[in-house]
């Protein structure tokens, strides 16, 4: 069975009640103390005995990524629940196993893992401790660990997976960037082929191809057939980052998606060194404002919205009614979609707005298809 929290104040009702509109306003200023305690100085009614955690992938909380978009839904939510919380950084997939067993042994009642590279790990933990609320982002937990399946059903009762369909929101980019593209070429390429990267290429490819049909013109995508494609090997900014961008821009790409954390950063040193006139898309969060290093070559950026969907967990979570049904984010649910074109608003079609608008109302109501391992 588990735990039960204690609401100090009545007021924690209003502050649910008023959850989904803090969600939308401005994330509260980041506390890099991670691996220790994370006091807040919040004045809402705090709830007596919760306490909420977060361990990182390797990729760190600071990868301007999901690490950092899920951090900061965690902080978020201790703030307005008036109460601390706890983060751990993985700096292997070896210290993943170890830093949940840490959090479990200070005590967390609901620990965020972030990344379907944690969900062997976190199952296993689950299974240990059935009084404590696992949250899962990007795994389905219900029998791999690469990701790929979902049944709708974790395999652990208390575990909370949270997935993004990123297929269709990759579908507007992958359109955007056959309109924006001047040779007709456009590539993505991946850290590692785990299905929660293709999903973004999956979507990427189908929506530029999308765009080929409707108008009727000829457009490459490099970098992706849908079942094999290039890849670093790992999801670190390195020289294979660099490299493989560079293999897609030597092959006429001139708008190019990297999907994996850091390895955009080798996507903007391959433009850099180009010399040519090539833009790149982010992946998770909206790379233009999380890297603003970054603002003259990000077209848009694919999104996840993950801090909102880990701060609604933890707010649920914190008034002791978590709900373990897995969260989906869709275009629908606004748990996915794309970001402004910034400084490019004024380089696109004036119609491209208007034509992304009716693409997203199909892919909604169903009338365009984008196919994705969630269905």
């Amino acid at each position: 069975m588990l735990k039960t929290r204690k609401v100090v104040s009545s007021g924690l009702v209003a502050l649910l009640a008023a959850a989904t509109l803090a969600a939308c306003g401005d994330a509260p200023e980041e506390d890099t103390n991670t691996g220790s305690d994370n006091s807040s100085s919040s004045s809402s009614p705090a709830v007596e005995d919760y306490l909420p955690c977060i361990v990182s992938d390797a990729g760190g909380f600071d990868d301007k990524s999901f690490n950092q978009l899920s951090y900061e839904g965690v902080q978020q939510a201790a703030d307005e629940l008036g109460t601390d919380f706890k983060s751990v950084e993985s700096n292997s997939e070896n210290e993943y196993a170890p830093n949940i067993e840490s959090l479990v042994s200070q005590g967390c009642n609901t620990i965020v893992t972030v990344g379907f590279a944690l969900a062997a790990a976190t199952k296993e933990a689950a299974a240990a401790n059935p009084d404590i609320e696992f949250v899962l982002i990007d795994d389905s937990a219900d029998g791999g660990d690469d990701g790929a399946t979902f049944d709708g059903k974790a395999d652990e009762d208390n575990i909370k997976p949270l997935l993004y369909n990123t297929a269709q929101a990759a579908f507007l980019a992958g359109y955007a960037a056959a309109d924006y593209s001047k040779t007709g070429v456009v590539g993505t390429y991946g850290g590692m082929p785990f299905p929660t990267v293709t999903i973004f290429m999956d979507g990427f490819k189908q929506g530029a191809e999308y765009y080929a049909k409707e108008k009727k013109k000829d457009i490459k995508v490099v970098g992706w057939d849908g079942k094999d494609g290039s890849f670093t090997g790992g999801f670190e900014a390195n020289e294979a980052a660099t490299n493989t961008a560079k293999q897609l821009i030597d092959q006429d790409a001139d708008v190019i998606l990297p999907v994996g954390g850091p390895i955009y950063q080798g996507a903007v040193t391959a433009i850099e060194d180009s010399g040519k006139d090539v833009v790149m898309l982010g992946a998770d969060a909206d790379v233009f404002e999380t890297d603003p290093s970054t603002q003259d070559v990000i077209f848009t950026s694919v999104l996840k919205n993950m801090k909102v969907s880990t701060y609604e967990a933890i707010m649920s979570a914190g008034a002791g009614d978590i709900d373990y049904t897995p969260y989906v984010g869709t275009l629908e649910n606004d748990g996915v979609g794309i970001a402004p074109f910034h400084n490019f608003e004024d380089k696109v079609s004036p119609d491209l707005q208007g034509e992304l608008d009716t693409i997203k109302a199909g892919i909604i109501d169903g009338s365009i298809k984008v196919n994705s391992y969630l269905g």
